[in-house]
């Protein structure tokens, strides 16, 4: 059995910053994918801390991939927002970079998955700020992504609601009172695995 390659691509959502390697979410999927019986690879993340998405496509460009994916996950924006960068920037440089993770997936639209951006205007971390302007922020980007996924007809997980959540469970924020835990990434992956199964069959 040739194990499937799965290519995950994003920010410090998709390395799991301030929780443990086997708790981000592309490797909890991974995980799961195996205990359905699928011989899996590590997963190759392709993300930093902090990058918009102009920053993953220079990240992108210098792995110097040039290999194809069974899977593939797509998931940034936040810094975009955070940046304060225009939504139509965005519009542009996410469909540039959904035409890459379509190709690194063979050309197959079914076999990339776009995640939707996380609000972190509920945690700790934004207590001094205007929750409310993150949230709508957060939501027109998402808003945005959800859209040319669907032109592109890729599949599409709302992740959002969960996040959401740690409003009222501390839970699920990692230690610096900003990231998710290890817990709600786990909730993410467990989203995420039907359609990871429906792009394998």
């Amino acid at each position: 059995m040739i194990p499937v390659t799965y290519l995950a691509l994003g920010d410090s959502y998709t390395i799991g910053e301030q929780v443990a390697y086997s708790e981000c979410f592309p490797v909890q999927a991974a995980a799961l994918l195996r205990e359905q019986g699928i011989a899996v690879e590590i997963p190759q993340i392709i993300a930093t801390t902090g990058w918009t998405t102009g920053e993953l496509e220079a990240g992108i460009a210098a792995a110097h991939i040039h290999k194809t994916y069974d899977i593939v996950t797509l998931l940034i924006g936040v810094n975009n927002q955070y940046r304060g960068r225009p939504v139509e920037e965005y519009a542009a440089e996410f469909t540039a970079l959904l035409q890459k993770a379509i190709a690194f997936a063979g050309n197959n639209p079914a076999h990339v998955v776009v995640l939707s951006i996380p609000d972190w205007g509920v945690t700790p971390f934004a207590a001094d700020r205007n929750r409310e302007q993150i949230s709508r922020e957060i939501d027109a980007y998402n808003a945005v992504n959800k859209t040319i996924a669907g032109e592109w007809l890729v599949p599409y997980l709302d992740i959002t609601h969960f996040t959401r959540e740690a409003a009222q469970d501390p839970e699920l924020v990692a230690a610096d009172g900003l990231h998710p835990s290890g817990k709600d990434y786990s909730r993410w992956a467990a989203a995420l695995l039907p359609l990871l199964l429906q792009a394998l069959r």
